[in-house]
């Protein structure tokens, strides 16, 4: 599906590889060059939606899989420097664009943004994205899904729509049914935060129970953080605690994946 040209495309963004992960997010330049070496890519969902995202593709194929889901911000560059991140590491990554190609530089913005997202379309976007993966030349057909806020929660409904073999949840919303659980194939990471207003420990706490009777695999990691946490331009960044939570959702997926 990719030649040769387009996998030394994508290593444009190999000179930061000497550079950690939290010095690229915090730094719009260096954003900005490591979403670079992505390739624009454009597909057909299932409901016939023509939708965009950005793909990093591995070195090394078949390759483990991933599906980004962005913050309520949109598909910015950070998001897409994750997604190279993950593609420097060998897996085949592509991060979603849930708006639209909106990006917001304001939380007022971005409340609008995500009160424009229509559920069924973005459940139909990323089922589209999921199947899409599944069938790539590069991909060993396991995926997990990643998602940070508002992709969070996202990164949860993916998986229920589309069983995958794994799902990472940074502190977005988990409150779903018993019925909706049920329907996961693999195990779920959720990374939370002790001072987080928004996804508070009673709503983990009613996940974790309706998880319990779904039977279904879960691991729960709390930070005495904010939430936010892991996000470097954020006035609630915890550099430690981001750090912990990377290693461990590399931990997860190189196991499940």
């Amino acid at each position: 599906m990719f030649g040769r040209r387009d996998v030394l495309k994508g290593m444009a963004s190999a000179p930061l590889a000497g550079l950690s992960l939290a010095t690229v997010l915090a730094n719009p330049v260096l954003c900005r060059a490591a979403a670079s070496g992505l390739h624009d890519y454009t597909i057909n969902t299932p409901q016939g939606r023509r939708v965009r995202g950005a793909l990093a593709m591995p070195y090394g194929v078949p390759a483990p899989t991933v599906l980004l889901i962005h913050e309520w911000w949109g598909l910015n560059d950070q998001i897409k420097a994750v997604t190279a991140e993950f593609g420097r590491l060998g897996y085949l990554a592509v991060a979603v664009d849930l708006m639209d190609g909106q990006v917001a530089n304001t939380p007022d913005a971005a409340k609008s943004l995500v009160a424009a997202v229509d559920p069924a379309a973005a459940t139909d976007i990323l089922a589209g994205w999921i199947e899409w993966l599944r069938v790539h030349d590069a991909s060993n057909r396991k995926i997990g899904t990643v998602g940070w806020c508002f992709g969070g929660g996202w990164s949860l409904n993916a998986s229920i729509a589309v069983p995958i073999e794994a799902t990472v949840v940074y502190y977005g919303r988990v409150n779903r049914t018993v019925d909706d659980l049920a329907r996961l194939k693999g195990p779920v990471l959720g990374h939370f935060a002790t001072r987080d207003r928004f996804i508070d420990a009673a709503m983990v706490a009613a996940w974790e129970k309706e998880m319990d009777k779904a039977g279904r695999p879960y691991t729960t990691h709390w930070y005495d953080a904010d939430h936010g946490f892991a996000n470097p331009t954020s006035a609630r960044y915890d550099a430690a605690d981001a750090a912990l939570a990377w290693t461990r959702t590399l931990a997860f997926l190189e196991r499940f994946l």
